[in-house]
């Protein structure tokens, strides 16, 4: 591919106007290389709760960033006084991930190619070719084979601010809580958390809990009637994202049309 600036590109990387910035996508990705090709964005629903949280000057981390579909959104309402820590441990999709936020100019996001966990080492990170079809935002990490990946806790970076933790890691997300423990009792950060994964729901939920957090569900869809590209067409159906807003038990905020998850065996919402 040759964009309009000349500059030439794989077959296998798509580029496209989006809502938020221009995008480098895997032009085989199921879900957020689809979405942002047409439709120009990626889950809408997750930034439109994002701009109601997140502020000028605020800190955000978000672990498992993908290629930035939804850090660049961030980095806008963080503005040049904030700062988001990015990270992603897929080698290839860290590398379009970088080359997104030169693109748009985000120099107040960190990207790091590192797995946030319970304890620091080194993990096993399958490798997808950016040239397959597949569902690049869908990969566990810990296979038995792999190309090897940091990890560190996020304790480790001595955060002195945080207004929101996001985590989307494909059902590692308590070990991600479990090594942001002193992080999150210090700074009593929002959290918004996947929870997809029915074998591992009810002890992510009540680990959130034991931290003195209430949970609700947010689970937005894919598409959106009034994206960017004004697309009427639905090609993802009905499909959403299963994740918890969590915010402290101490926080006097009121959350209207969300579900309240009020125990660890609440069932998914699917």
């Amino acid at each position: 591919m040759v964009t309009p600036a000349g500059l030439v590109l794989p077959p296998w990387i798509g580029v496209a106007p989006c809502r938020h910035g221009s995008m480098l996508f895997p032009a085989g990705d199921v879900y957020v290389g689809r979405s942002l090709a047409l439709y120009g964005e990626y889950s809408p629903g997750e930034t439109d709760l994002f701009r109601q949280i997140v502020q000028p000057g605020d800190v955000v981390v978000e672990a498992g960033a993908n290629i930035g579909a939804l850090t660049i959104p961030l980095g806008r309402l963080v503005g040049p006084s904030g700062r988001v820590l990015a990270f992603e441990p897929q080698r290839g999709i860290f590398g379009v991930l970088t080359a997104n936020l030169v693109l748009n100019g985000q120099e107040q996001i960190w990207a790091e190619r590192v797995a946030l966990g319970a304890a620091s080492g080194e993990i096993a990170v399958p490798v997808l070719p950016l040239s397959r079809q597949a569902n690049f935002g869908g990969v566990s990490l810990g296979a038995p084979e792999g190309e090897p990946c940091p990890v560190r806790t996020l304790d480790s970076y001595n955060l002195a601010a945080l207004k929101l933790l996001k985590i989307d890691v494909e059902g590692s997300e308590a070990e991600v809580i479990a090594g942001a423990e002193r992080t999150i009792r210090a700074l009593r950060p929002i959290l918004y958390v996947e929870n997809d994964r029915r074998d591992k729901s009810a002890a992510l939920i009540a680990a959130i809990m034991a931290l003195e957090y209430r949970l609700w569900w947010h689970t937005p869809r894919l598409f959106a009637p009034n994206n960017f590209r004004q697309v009427a067409e639905n090609v993802f159906g009905n499909i959403t994202s299963i994740n918890m807003l969590c915010l402290p038990r101490s926080a006097e905020v009121v959350v209207k049309g969300l579900a309240e998850i009020t125990s660890a065996e609440t069932p998914l919402p699917f």
